[in-house]
């Protein structure tokens, strides 16, 4: 089991909408940044030159918002092993207090690079971000 891979995002002007604060494409972004970065950091690179990842369902819960030039700390994980090609990440966003002010679920197909055809997610390949839900 693995810890929760984490990285920190700073709203710009280019991220702010007429509410002013981050629009919701911008979390969206955030979150496939992070689970990318996750993938390249952690996976073996023998893995990574095999499969791709592709977003199938995004499920995300707004529960606060930044402003231009505050900071949040994104983290995410994998609960759970893979489901057939498929597998889901969770990710969490909280603010300078610590409050968790987007929480997401994503569902990410695996696939053959070479191929483009769906490949039955290993416990080889998703072990090492696995994380149980009483670890986190």
């Amino acid at each position: 089991m693995s810890k929760p891979y984490t990285q920190t995002f700073t709203a710009e002007a280019r991220h702010i909408d007429e509410m002013g604060h981050v629009n919701n494409s911008v979390w969206v972004q955030w979150i496939q940044d992070m689970a990318t970065a996750h993938w390249n950091a952690v996976a073996d690179p023998a893995h990574v030159e095999e499969f791709i990842w592709l977003v199938v369902r995004h499920e995300i819960d707004y529960r606060g918002n930044i402003a231009e030039g505050e900071s949040v700390k994104g983290e995410t994980w994998i609960e759970g092993g893979g489901r057939g090609a498929k597998s889901i990440r969770r990710v969490d966003f909280r603010d300078s207090s610590g409050k968790v002010i987007v929480s997401a679920a994503t569902t990410w197909a695996m696939l053959n690079r070479e191929t483009q055809r769906l490949a039955r997610v290993r416990p080889e390949v998703i072990g090492p971000f696995l994380i149980s839900k009483g670890e986190k």
